[in-house]
Parts: C-alpha cells; sequence; structure tokens
C-alpha cells in the first residue's frame, strides 16, 4: 500500500467516525461491502462481520467471569484453610505440641509434604532450637516478605532431614515479633512448580503472622 493509499484510508476511517449517521443513510451498503472472514475461508457481509466481532467480544468477557469465579473459589478454599490452622494454633498448649499441630496443618490442610522451624529465641529441647548459622539468621531478618523458588541447596532444606535432595521448589517465612526475626519457617516439595519466584505470597505473610503469634506466646 502506498503513502497515498495509507493517506486515504485513514480519511476514510476518519470520515465514518465523524459522520455515525453514513451508515444509517446508507444502510444498503452494510449488506454490499464484502469484508475477509476473520478466520480465512472468503468474504462475508461487513453487518455479519459486526455479529462475529460482538460474539466474540462476549465470549471474551465469559471467559473472564470464569475466570475471575474460578480465583475467586481458590482463594475462599484457601482462607478455609488459614482458618483451621488459626483455630489449630489458638488451642494452645506446650511449644512442642504447637509445633507438631503446625506441620500437621502444612501436610495435611495445604498439601505440602515438608515442614520444619527453626527458632533461635529461648531454648529448649525441640528440634526447633538446633543451632542454624549466623548467615540464616541474617537471611531471614532481611527478607521482606515469604521467599519462594527453586531449591538452590540452601541451608534450610537440610532441615527436612533424609527428604532433602528430594525437594525441588521451596517457601521460607520469617517468624517475626515486630520486624525482628527470630525464627524461620521451610516449607518444602518435589515438584518443581509448587513454589515459584514471582507467586503471591499474602497468605504466606498471613500463615507467619499466625504462626509468630502463636508460637511468641508458647515461648
Amino acid at each position: 500500500m502506498s503513502e497515498t493509499d495509507a493517506l486515504c484510508a485513514e480519511d476514510v476511517a476518519r470520515y465514518l467516525e465523524q459522520h455515525p449517521e453514513f451508515f444509517v443513510q446508507h444502510a444498503q451498503l452494510l449488506t454490499q461491502i464484502q469484508v475477509p472472514h476473520p478466520r480465512g475461508g472468503g468474504v462475508i457481509p461487513l453487518s455479519e462481520r459486526q455479529v462475529l466481532a460482538l460474539r466474540e467480544k462476549n465470549q471474551a468477557l465469559e471467559n473472564k467471569l470464569a475466570e475471575l469465579i474460578r480465583f475467586g473459589e481458590e482463594n475462599d478454599d484457601i482462607s478455609e484453610r488459614v482458618h483451621r490452622l488459626a483455630v489449630k494454633l489458638m488451642a494452645g498448649g506446650a511449644l512442642e505440641e504447637l509445633l507438631g499441630r503446625l506441620c500437621a496443618s502444612i501436610r495435611d490442610d495445604f498439601g505440602v509434604p515438608h515442614v520444619a522451624a527453626r527458632l533461635w529465641r529461648g531454648e529448649g529441647a525441640s528440634e526447633a532450637f538446633a543451632p542454624v548459622s549466623a548467615e540464616l539468621r541474617q537471611y531471614a531478618e532481611k527478607l521482606p516478605r515469604p521467599f519462594c523458588g527453586a531449591n538452590d541447596n540452601f541451608e534450610a532444606v537440610g532441615w527436612f532431614g533424609e527428604a532433602a535432595s528430594a525437594v525441588r521448589s521451596v517457601a521460607f517465612i520469617p517468624l517475626r515479633e515486630g520486624k525482628a526475626a527470630f525464627g524461620l519457617l521451610a516449607l518444602g516439595s518435589e515438584d518443581p512448580a509448587r513454589f515459584y519466584a514471582g507467586m503471591g505470597t499474602l497468605y504466606l505473610e498471613r500463615i507467619g503472622d499466625l504462626v509468630s503469634a502463636a508460637l511468641l506466646r508458647a515461648m
């Protein structure tokens, strides 16, 4: 198409935009003008092309609505799981018992097979008080939000014991009192897509808040 043709096409488009009554005055053109079929296979009247465009727009809106409904249902389901976890944590009890209920809930309610926690405030016989490196403490302290991503031989993955070598993706949730971290909750999965960089962490942050409050009370 030459530059002159392009300018003429723009002039026609501008004219039709500025004169919407044109096709009212020349209604016969809606059936006489032929345009390429959007999916190939010849030409169709302009009026039929408009109908197809409306159908496509309607289908896109229906797909978007279905997607929003699906997201809403998924969020409702996750909210219910977080609620069940909160109820279990509120039941109180000794620290060891609380950690046991926490790990069981993460495994059973959220389908995360590997769960471990380490605390560097206080002391006790629980494995949760096993020593951790200064580097890991600093890492937890600097985490602005839970980390999600591939297993990159993190120190915390070793907390999963014999299963550590099979873990492909992880989530690390800092446990805090105010802004100071006093522990780290580690989640692991053999599924490399279970936790991934860029995934939403809102519910993980809420879990971190609930667990932190419950553990501080028990400690």
